[in-house]
């Protein structure tokens, strides 16, 4: 039976050059307490202690960035920080659109925080224009599917002026927005990649977003508007922020989500994938959630052959995971089925979307056709928030998932309506 699995076919990363640089003035959000780490309806996360910093050496501030590779391995322990304070950044040379749209491109390693609230270090991107308003707003932008392998992280490619983002992102940079883009908890940095997991992709949104204003050297006010938005992978990252954010991110002015292709029960996306030609994300959702819940124990119900495919797939980027595993069924590698244990059935249930309303508009597109990420678990998520009267946008259009890739004109000039304080009902 399929695990799950959400889907993006966003492009891999590759290494580029970055120059080294140090830290500007702190003109940040506010000191305050640190916050607990939260479940996804921002309760204290299970088993998660009030105090994560026994042992860890205090914060003290960024340090110029390592040169290089070293540039995403962080320092061992972690400092006692907050979530979204910043270790260290790096400008890099601006390529491709990013060039010829005059904007700054910085590469950051940020605190963030894992599944069950343990302290993590992710990297990111932060995109700067080149003349940003003094108030000019942060798009918190989540990348869909990169792959699970370091190489894979968008930082990389976007150093480079390459991911299936770049269209949003320079559109975003166009209209004088700060774009902030994590790589999420195991992409680049050190430790398994814990993709499609909710609450670890929602603090490594939120906290990117809260390094911003340091990394970019903002002087404007500490409070600024906030819109998140993401396709696929990204755009269940993006909406799972806004869930989280009331327990784990109040002090935040988010303002509304554009979310398209969003996989909010893993569990039909996953049994809609098994055996098709994009099985290889359904396997790399079981990796991802074995990541970030370790008594999900992945490899004591993998075969011989199952283990070595996993090991492989470990590594690899979208496009591999997507050719490389084409009608593999997860009962090929496996000895029992993961459905059919209490402790998978209650992880993917604590991902599942819907139960917890965002307390902030949303704009959500799917394709009707959806191949990778099924429509109809989509149009569910869209009935759940209306019934809980949130303000949904709720824009289905013609074909299969990757016609929805460069579709973020409308989701855009959304979030700009919101930015600029229109109100809005939806069309529920």
């Amino acid at each position: 039976m399929a695990l799950v699995l959400v889907p993006a076919l966003a492009g891999c990363g590759s290494g580029g050059r970055a120059s080294r640089g140090g830290p500007p003035a702190d003109a940040g959000r506010p000191a305050s307490p640190a916050p607990t780490p939260t479940g996804k309806s921002g309760a204290p996360a299970a088993g998660v202690a009030a105090d994560g910093a026994v042992g860890r050496p205090a914060y003290s501030g960024p340090v110029a960035a390592p040169a290089g590779e070293a540039f995403y391995r962080p320092p061992a322990p972690l400092p006692a920080g907050r979530p979204g304070d910043v270790l260290w950044w790096r400008p890099v040379p601006a390529a491709g659109p990013f060039a010829a749209a005059g904007a700054r491109v910085l590469q950051v390693l940020y605190l963030s925080s894992g599944a069950l609230g343990a302290p993590r270090a992710v990297s990111g991107t932060v995109l700067v224009p080149a003349r940003p308003a003094g108030d000019a707003p942060i798009l918190g932008y989540a990348p869909g599917t990169q792959g699970l392998g370091d190489d894979c992280a968008a930082s990389k490619g976007l150093a480079v002026g390459v991911n299936l983002a770049v269209g949003a992102l320079t559109e975003a940079l166009n209209r004088g927005w700060i774009v902030a883009v994590p790589d999420y908890e195991g992409l680049g940095t050190p430790g398994e990649h814990t993709y499609v997991v909710g609450p670890a992709e929602g603090h490594a949104l939120l906290d990117i977003v809260r390094a911003t204003p340091r990394v970019a050297g903002l002087t404007g006010a500490a409070h600024r508007r906030v819109g998140l938005a993401g396709y696929s992978q990204g755009g269940g990252a993006a909406v799972w922020a806004a869930q989280l954010v009331p327990g784990y991110a109040p002090e935040l002015d988010l303002r509304g989500v554009a979310a398209g292709g969003v996989p909010a029960d893993l569990g039909a996306v996953g049994r809609a994938l098994d055996g098709k030609g994009a099985a290889g994300l359904s396997l790399a959702a079981a990796a991802g959630l074995d990541a970030a819940y370790p008594d999900l124990r992945l490899d004591s119900l993998l075969t011989t052959p199952g283990r070595a495919v996993f090991a492989v797939l470990r590594t690899a980027c979208s496009l591999a995971l997507v050719a490389g595993y084409a009608g593999v069924r997860f009962a090929d590698l496996t000895t029992t089925d993961p459905m059919t244990l209490p402790r998978w059935r209650a992880r993917l249930a604590e991902n599942t979307l819907g139960p917890v309303a965002p307390r902030v508009p949303l704009y959500l597109y799917h394709a009707t056709s959806d191949s990778l990420v099924a429509f109809p678990q989509a149009a569910r998520l869209r009935a759940q928030y209306c019934a809980r009267r949130v303000a949904v946008t709720w824009a289905p259009f013609p074909g299969d998932h990757v016609n929805g890739v460069g579709r973020t004109a409308d989701a855009l000039r959304f979030l700009a309506d919101r930015f600029a304080g229109i109100p809005t009902r939806g069309n529920c």
